[in-house]
């Protein structure tokens, strides 16, 4: 069964807001990223921590702190669906099984409902999935929907896919230092599409 993913659809499935209307989709590593998922067991036995650089320690986290970068997403989902109270969502929130559409169509499908979509990529992050769906994402919806997309990253992440979206999609990426300044930056994207919805610069999405 084939379900039609619609910005009526996703508003049911949220919680009301004061702007329950203003979707904001919010794409994301769900898992927090862990050295040990690239390096053997023998790998790591040769590797000191505590001798390696503040970032790299980070990549060494405990198992426990796995869902860190679910968690963040979650955080700020919370700061902007209380200010400035728009409807942001992550993808689990829809609740549509994979088997009915799979997960690459789910992410096309909500950026293209959303008045706004957001990728966010923590240095912690295990993004190799998402780097996948933004990539898709961005393939299908930079030419029509570029104004509603940006990329967000932690000043610790480099990749070459992070620098070819800006230049390739000509997406608006920014980086941040803190989870305060990465949802400060969200508010002021958000606020900044309101604004122009509202003067007619981009279309009002029903």
């Amino acid at each position: 069964m084939t379900v039609e993913i619609t910005r009526e659809l996703i508003a049911d499935r949220l919680g009301r807001v004061t702007y329950d209307r203003f979707l904001f989709y919010l794409m994301g590593p769900y898992k927090s990223f862990n050295l040990n998922y690239v390096l053997s067991e023998e790998d790591r036995r040769e590797i000191d921590v505590d001798d390696l650089p503040g970032p790299l320690r980070r990549l060494f986290r405990n198992k426990d702190d796995i869902n860190a970068a679910q968690a963040l997403l979650r955080r700020v989902q919370g700061e902007l669906r209380t200010d400035p109270g728009v409807n942001a969502f992550l993808a689990l929130d829809v609740d549509i099984d994979t088997d009915d559409v799979d997960a690459v169509t789910q992410s096309i499908e909500y950026a293209r409902c959303s008045n706004a979509t957001a990728f966010v990529v923590p240095f912690l992050g295990h993004n190799f999935g998402v780097g996948e769906e933004a990539g898709s994402v961005l393939e299908t919806l930079a030419a029509t929907h570029g104004d509603r997309l940006i990329f967000v990253h932690e000043d610790d992440v480099t990749s070459a896919m992070i620098r070819s979206a800006s230049v390739r999609w000509d997406l608006r990426v920014e980086t941040y230092e803190t989870e305060a300044d990465l949802v400060a930056k969200l508010r002021r994207f958000a606020g900044g599409i309101m604004h122009r919805e509202r003067r007619g610069e981009l279309d009002r999405l029903n």
